[in-house]
């Protein structure tokens, strides 16, 4: 059966306006832009892709895969047979930048749209590709492995788990704020805010919240400056120690000690040398939570001891972290 030839780039373009969304654009101009820069992205799509012309198997094919139980539905952008008889799975996106190789390499989504694909048609996915469509650049990697595929599957089953124990943890991304901001414990706070006010706000200790903050970030500003002073000057006084060749220097009312300190270590190779011989070097190693991560990705490992090592997680501390940032900055600074 001969494959159709594609559609000209007249009807793809008018197909484009004929189904153009207005809504939700702040202004004329944005809607244009975007219209324009869409137009443009579909001219060069056409361009590369309409002379090797073929047609899916499938189209924004929904799904439900089932893992144990647990039923995850989604959406394929689109899935090719090829010559070999497997799969080809490709999903467009948007994003401003390429996609590194980690990321697909490590994308949840497209391990889990080749499990719906193998589930549903019965056979090999051999491709899985990531449309950059704003470059027009396809980024492909080989299918996942059976252990990949087994972690995907584990993290089915934990997020389900925490879903039934009604576990939301907020994940800060490149995406936030989200449609739920008044729900999130980083955004909610603009919400309380932005609410009619009694007539006396309920304060922090002796201070309202929103002049906290703006307080807390006058005083950080001060230390800063004076933390930038003091090193300079700390370093004066270590220059003029090494010219002058002193360990004391005095001031009016103080005076300040100046010395060479050493730490002591051990050179573990060294050590071990000693040591091995004689069985005890095991003895000095110290629990390495990256030594277990890489026997959690051994094959050699069966996955009843793999889900066993994985349950004794824990947490096992915590601790407060402020960060500072102007509303119209870029970087945020730890406290």
């Amino acid at each position: 059966m001969r494959t159709p030839p594609p559609p000209s780039l007249e009807d793809l373009l008018k197909f484009y306006e004929d189904n153009w969304i207005s809504q939700g654009y702040p202004s004329p101009e944005d809607e244009s832009r975007d219209k324009n820069y869409g137009r443009e992205i579909l001219k060069r799509f056409w361009e590369i892709h309409s002379p090797n012309f073929r047609i899916p198997i499938a189209l924004e094919r929904g799904f439900m895969l089932d893992v144990e139980g647990i039923k995850v539905r989604g959406f394929i952008d689109r899935v090719d047979k090829l010559e070999s008889g497997g799969l080809s799975i490709v999903d467009y996106k948007t994003n401003q930048e390429l996609f590194t190789t980690d990321h697909l390499k490590n994308s949840l989504q497209l391990t889990i749209y080749q499990m719906a694909a193998e589930q549903t048609w019965g056979l090999p996915v051999e491709k899985l590709t990531l449309y950059h469509l704003r470059s027009n650049t396809p980024q492909a990697c080989p299918p996942r492995e059976e252990t990949k595929l087994n972690e995907a599957r584990q993290t089915v089953l934990d997020v389900a788990d925490q879903i039934v124990k009604g576990n939301f943890p907020a994940t800060q991304n490149n995406f936030c704020p989200c449609d739920f901001a008044e729900h999130c414990p980083y955004y909610r706070h603009q919400f309380i805010v932005a609410a009619p006010q009694p007539n006396v706000q309920q304060p922090l200790p002796g201070i309202a919240a929103a002049e906290a903050v703006e307080r807390y970030a006058a005083i950080d500003a001060q230390v800063k400056e004076l933390q930038a002073e003091l090193k300079e000057i700390r370093q004066t006084v270590i220059d003029y120690c090494e010219a002058e060749k002193l360990n004391r220097v005095f001031g009016s009312e103080h005076e300040i000690t100046y010395k060479i300190s050493e730490r002591t270590g051990f050179n573990e190779d060294e050590v071990k040398a000693i040591l091995e011989p004689l069985g005890w070097w095991e003895k000095v190693l110290g629990f390495d939570p990256e030594k277990l991560n890489e026997l959690l990705k051994d094959e050699s490992v069966s996955d009843d001891i793999k889900k066993k090592i994985k349950s004794l997680k824990r947490v096992v501390s915590s601790f407060p972290q402020i960060r500072i940032k102007k509303h119209d900055a870029e970087d945020e600074q730890d406290e």
